[in-house]
Order: structure tokens, then C-alpha cells, then sequence
């Protein structure tokens, strides 16, 4: 297949990106932040895409979505990396949607991915460290009765503070770092014996850090089978991986572009500093190695709508490709703008910060590069 988007994927992108515009610009993301809102995101805002239909995009037409697969969700997500619009799409939209698909029975499909698609948040928690891996997994999960008792904690859980439901990892056999005896869960956000705490990340996001103090939830609530949650859990992690690299891609773009218009504009010795070579080199070389992120994402989000086997290798290339040169251009962008680019009174830092956090998101450039070497036996 190609490395391009169809007729209607583009539509799709344009629509988002007008909208965003419109909508969700930046000066949205430094109201929120100045005001100390305490979920940086405009419930409005995401009503409205739900409306639209993105929050139900990759969900099937059966439980109330569209079914429009998984590339189109790349071109939103890109999207959004170009405006930096904070929203639950990532967590809730792509990543819960993806786990409750491919894990959950009939009736939790037509309950919750109804509900995603409507609006509803669902976040992951999975993380336990301050770093990511998702086979260390030490919140238990005990047999008692008809059910089960979950004890523990769960870091960095995003959109944690506003969720409706979690789908909890949770450790039913097994020891604390074997992918065997993994299970997942389905719990209410107002279950008794779970407390959050906030916190704000360095893009001025918030994320909830979650403890679960003998918290009890019925059979039902299981997500797939007992004891074999990781192949799922891994399989939407990749997915993950893939779309904050889609993210990454508007963050990369949106930052060259602006450090392009900043180099044309810019006078020093009495000249624009664009036309001094060694600048030109430096910004030659960036677009070259943004050209090659295009081609992996794309490559990856279609490998997600193929059910490809090298998903893994592709989430990695993806992923580790993608933090590379977003450390790259944002580096590039702040320090060609000079001195006012460390300041807050231009928006090239705050793509920095945003690309700092997104970069950790589910494996950073380290982890891809050492998994994707793994995968290919070295």
C-alpha cells in the first residue's frame, strides 16, 4: 500500500485542523493554563469533537462509532500535535477503545465503547514506575467470593482526574515482572477505596496518580480472560505508541514550520538570518528527517488497520523515530528563535514542552530503540 492518505482520511484532516484552529488554539491552551483550570482541557471542546464523531472514530458502527479505522485517527491526532489541543482522545478515544475492542465480551462492547464514543471517558492505568513498562505490574487483584479485591497504585494515568472508568492491570499470578498473570479490569471512577492525587506535567498537563486501597469489583467486571490481559494490554500500548507518534509528527511539523517563517522574517547584520548557509544546512537536514517520520507513521497507522504482524517493529520504528526528531526541531526551533524562543511570550517552547512529555508517553526513544533491536534479535 502506499504511504498516503485516501480522499476521505484527508477531508478528515482538513475538517480537524479548521476546527482546531477555530476552536482550540493556543491562546485556549495558555487560558487554561494561567487559570490553573484543574483539567486543562475545554469540556466544550471535547463535547463538540464527540459530536463530530471523533470520539467514536475507530470504534465499529455496531457499538456507536464509525468505523473509520485507524489512519484517519492518525490524521486528527496530527492534528492536534500542530495545535497543542489537550483533550481525551488520546486516552480515552484511541487507547481505552482499543483495549475494550479487542478484549471485552459482547455486552461490555456495547456498554462502555457506546459510552466512549458518546463522550465518556475511559483511561488506562497501567504504569507503576516512573518509567514505562507494562510488565511490572504489582497492584494485586484477589479472589474473594464472586469477585475480586484490587490493592495498589497506578502512576501517570491520563485524563485520571475526570474519568468515568478505569481499565486497571492488575496482578493475578505470577510474579511483579513476568507478562504472565496479568489481568485487567474495568472500575468505576467512584468506586469506594480509590483516591486520586494530581499532577501537573511539564506541558502544563494534569495527569492522576491513583491508589486502590482494597478496592472491590464483581466477576463482570473482568476484562477478557483471567491471568491473559498482557497480549491485549501490549497490543493497544503499540497502538498507543503509534498515535502519540501521529501527535509528535503535528508537533514536529508545527514547530519547523514556525521556525521557517521566524528565519525568513529575522534580520541580523542587516539581513534575513534565513539567508546565512549555515541556518539553511540545519533546516535542510530537518526536513529531511521529518519527510522520513511522515512515511513511518503513516506506515504504522496502516499497519495498525492491517492487523499487520510486525505491528510491534512498526510502533517502535514509529515511536523512537519520532522522539528523536522531535528533541531534534524543537531544539532547533527554540535556539533559532534566540532569546525570546526561552521566553513565554512565544509559542515555540511550549511545542518543546509538550514534545518532552509526549516523548515518554508509552516507551520513549531508549525503550523503542532497545525493543525494536530486541525484535530483530540483536
Amino acid at each position: 500500500m502506499g504511504l498516503v492518505i485516501t480522499e476521505e482520511q484527508q477531508l478528515l484532516k482538513d475538517s480537524a485542523k479548521d476546527y482546531l484552529k477555530e476552536n482550540a488554539s493556543i491562546a485556549l491552551m495558555r487560558k487554561l493554563r494561567d487559570e490553573n483550570d484543574e483539567n486543562r482541557f475545554s469540556p466544550a471542546v471535547w463535547n463538540a469533537m464527540a459530536e463530530m464523531g471523533w470520539a467514536g472514530l475507530i470504534i465499529p458502527e455496531a457499538y456507536g462509532g464509525m468505523g473509520f479505522e485507524y489512519v484517519g485517527m492518525g490524521q486528527v491526532l496530527e492534528e492536534t500535535g500542530r495545535s497543542l489541543t489537550s483533550s481525551p482522545l488520546l486516552s480515552s478515544a484511541l487507547i481505552s477503545a482499543t483495549l475494550l475492542n479487542l478484549a471485552g465480551d459482547q455486552s461490555q462492547k456495547e456498554k462502555y465503547l457506546a459510552a466512549i464514543a458518546s463522550g465518556k471517558i475511559i483511561s488506562l492505568a497501567s504504569e507503576e514506575g516512573s518509567h514505562h513498562n507494562p510488565k511490572k505490574v504489582q497492584l494485586t487483584a484477589k479472589k474473594k467470593g464472586d469477585g475480586f479485591i484490587l490493592s495498589g497504585s497506578k502512576n501517570y494515568v491520563l485524563d485520571g482526574q475526570v474519568a468515568d472508568h478505569f481499565i486497571v492491570s492488575a496482578r493475578t499470578a505470577g510474579h511483579s515482572d513476568s507478562p504472565k498473570g496479568i489481568s485487567l479490569f474495568i472500575v468505576s471512577a467512584d468506586s469506594a477505596g480509590i483516591s486520586k492525587t494530581s499532577a501537573t506535567l511539564m506541558d502544563s498537563r494534569v495527569c492522576a496518580h491513583l491508589s486502590f486501597d482494597n478496592v472491590a469489583v464483581s466477576t463482570d467486571h473482568l476484562l477478557g480472560e483471567l491471568d491473559k490481559g498482557y497480549k491485549p494490554l501490549q497490543k493497544t500500548l503499540d497502538i498507543a505508541a503509534i498515535g502519540v507518534s501521529a501527535e509528535l509528527l503535528g508537533i514536529i511539523q508545527e514547530s519547523f514550520d514556525r521556525t521557517i517563517s521566524y528565519l525568513k522574517e529575522r534580520r541580523q547584520f542587516d539581513k534575513i538570518i534565513g539567508s546565512f548557509q549555515a541556518l539553511q544546512h540545519r533546516a535542510a537536514d530537518m526536513y529531511c528527517e521529518i519527510e522520513i517520520c511522515k512515511s513511518l507513521v503513516i506506515k504504522a497507522l496502516q499497519g495498525i488497520d492491517e492487523d499487520s504482524f510486525m505491528l510491534p517493529a512498526l510502533a517502535s520504528m514509529a515511536k523512537s523515530k519520532c522522539c528523536k526528531i522531535a528533541q531534534l526541531v524543537t531544539n532547533e526551533g527554540v535556539q533559532m528563535f534566540g532569546g525570546i524562543g526561552m521566553t513565554d511570550d512565544e509559542d515555540i517552547g511550549l511545542y518543546l514542552k509538550r514534545a518532552r512529555v509526549a516523548m515518554e508517553l508509552y516507551g520513549n526513544y531508549n525503550y523503542h530503540l532497545d525493543r525494536f533491536a530486541t525484535l530483530n534479535g540483536y
